[in-house]
């Protein structure tokens, strides 16, 4: 099992593009496009935070286990 960021889901669910959520948690927009195109990447704690409390959610709704194939079962790579 790895971990993997629901950044995007919860963010566009509630109305966020990558821009304005940058703004609203005082974090670089190119760390949130990181998090949008690659939920794999390491996150640190504090950057969560900031998204969580600006996505009004906990830090725990921001991740999610999934299995480690996951990505290529995903992206249809599964062999």
């Amino acid at each position: 099992m790895k971990p993997r960021l629901k950044v995007k889901e919860i963010a566009q669910a509630k109305g966020y593009n990558m821009s304005s959520l940058s703004r609203k948690a005082d974090v670089s927009f190119r760390t949130i496009k990181r998090y949008f195109r690659n939920p794999f990447d390491p996150a640190t704690t504090d950057t969560l935070g900031r998204v969580a409390q600006a996505l009004d959610v906990e830090i725990g709704d921001l991740i999610e286990m999934v299995p480690d194939d996951y990505h290529e079962k995903e992206s249809g790579r599964e062999e």
